[in-house]
Order: C-alpha cells, then structure tokens, then sequence
C-alpha cells in the first residue's frame, strides 16, 4: 500500500460557544451515568488504537526526500557536472557530451499532465562540453530523451528544458521507439499505483568505450542503457532495474529486467544511496518483473 504523498488541509473547527445540556433529573440520573461510561470506554480504545497505529508507522524507517534519492555517486574518476532542472537532475559528462545520469522523481499526480510536447531541442549554452541537435543530424540515431518529456507534461518550463542536449543520449530508433518508450510508459503506470516513483537512468559504455563518435562535437555512441526505478513511499518500498542494448531488444523490456545492484555492478554508480541501509540492501536486491509490471504479489 502506497503512502498518499498530497497532503489534506485539517478541516477547521466552528468556533461559538456550546448549548448547556439540560440537568438531568432523578430519572435521567442511572441514563446519564451509563453514556458516560460508554463514552469513556470508546475515548480509551480510540487512544489505544491510535498508539498501536502510531508505534506502526514509527517502526517504519524514515525515507528521505527525493532530491536526495534522484542523485547518483557515480565512479571516481568519472568526469561530471552537477545541473539542477526543474524537473530533473543530470550528472553531465564533458567528455562523453551526453549525462552519466540522469534522476527525477515522478508523482501520480504528474503522470497525466496536459502540458503540450514541445520540439525545440538546443543546446545548455551555460554547459562546456554540452552537444548540439546538428550533432544528430544524418548519424542514424535518434536524439534520444533520458527524463521522458511525457514525464514532464506537468510543467512548461519543465517540458521545455528535457529537449536540453544535457538530457539526450544517441538512441537507435529501434530502442529509443520500442522497448525504452514502452518502459516510460510503464514507469507512469508504477508511478500512479505507487503514489511516486523516483528514476534514474542513463548510458552504457563498455570497457572499450564509445562504439562510435557523431557530428562535429564527437559525441559518443552506447553500448546500451540502464534504468533503474524505486517506489520509495510503497509499503514495502520495492525497485527494479533494467539494462537494454543500443539497438533491437529481442523479448522487450522484460527479458531486461535486472536488479539494482546488477546495474551497479555493470555501470559502477551507486544508487539510492540516500535510503537507510536496510531499506536500501533490500530493494536493490530485488528483480520481480511480474510484481512490478502488474502490481500483485
């Protein structure tokens, strides 16, 4: 059961002085005294209750705001530059010209936002290194969104700054229109059942590096693609991880479902650091597409 992260405002109490209750008499006297108990008794098992409810929710541990889950550690050495959006947070790698990582927390509330797409790729002027839409251009791969602007209807200036070249990684049109969008879509799925979801995805490189190098800029082409994805506020919390080649991806998303800790193995970036450590060797271990994908157990 998720936690219903939209707060309801306390309805206010009336203000007034109360109408005095009519003195019993003789008769009403053994009446009177028996709604007292009755009345006494409810208060003392509301209290009871309420207590046992209370040391419940204070067994549970504290999580920790999402700003603090959607940022990575990633290897040292790993070159980086730390940019803040509205809707999003990118590890920016100068040498690369494309994120380490990027990280962002969706809401139910934000799956189904009316904001219209928007086109305008351009370039982060305020980013060295940052890669332009010329360098796509006539290189057979596709500009290829890490925070899905359908994660960003919710916002204008959200949506406008996910078509930024920091967000976009070189994409084959077979995975950037197939197995990745239908994992964005089902992500927005968890998001609604989940209350929020908080993503953090990004490129693959092998040992040997770049594949290949595209436009003027010299951007490098993955190898693949990882995605991780944690509902924070679920009871239990549960994660899943996937990782899908720069191209076809035979069996569709499930075939590259993995755990957490298997992309991390894979990438050297360190997930979720922020969750206490119970919470944390728990979720990242987890790898039940079918629970994830369909919401039972």
């Amino acid at each position: 059961m998720a936690t219903n992260r939209t707060r309801r405002r306390a309805t206010p109490g009336s203000r007034g002085g109360s109408r005095k209750p009519p003195r019993a008499t003789d008769n009403t006297r053994p009446l009177a005294i028996a709604l007292a108990v009755a009345v006494i008794a409810v208060i003392a098992w509301l209290v009871i209750t309420a207590k046992a409810q209370g040391n419940g929710d204070n067994d549970r541990p504290a999580i920790p705001d999402a700003s603090a889950l959607e940022t990575a550690n990633v290897p040292k050495g790993m070159p980086e530059e730390l940019l803040r959006y509205k809707g999003f947070t990118v590890s920016f790698n100068p040498k690369t010209h494309q994120p380490n990582w990027v990280g962002w927390e969706l809401l139910a509330s934000e799956a189904d936002g009316r904001h219209p797409r928007t086109q305008s790729f351009a370039p982060d002027l305020d980013v060295e290194g940052c890669a332009t839409p010329q360098d796509y251009r006539y290189s057979g791969f596709d500009r290829g969104h890490m925070a899905p602007a359908g994660d960003m209807k919710w916002d204008a200036q959200a949506m406008d700054e996910s078509f930024l070249m920091t967000n976009i990684c070189p994409q084959a049109g077979d995975l950037n229109r197939g197995a990745w969008n239908k994992l964005e879509e089902k992500c927005r799925q968890r998001a609604r059942r989940d209350s929020a979801v908080v993503i953090v995805c990004g490129p693959v490189f092998g040992k040997t590096g770049a594949s290949m190098l595209i436009g003027p800029t010299g951007v490098a082409v993955p190898q693949g693609f990882f995605k991780v994805v944690l509902s924070p506020y679920a009871d239990p919390p549960r994660a899943i991880g996937f990782l899908m080649p720069n191209g076809p991806v035979p069996g569709g998303m499930q075939k590259c479902a993995v755990s957490v800790d298997s992309v991390e193995s894979v990438t050297g970036i360190d997930f979720f650091s922020a969750l206490p450590d119970a919470v944390e060797k728990e979720v990242e271990s987890q790898c039940d597409f079918h629970s994830w994908s369909t919401g039972k157990r």
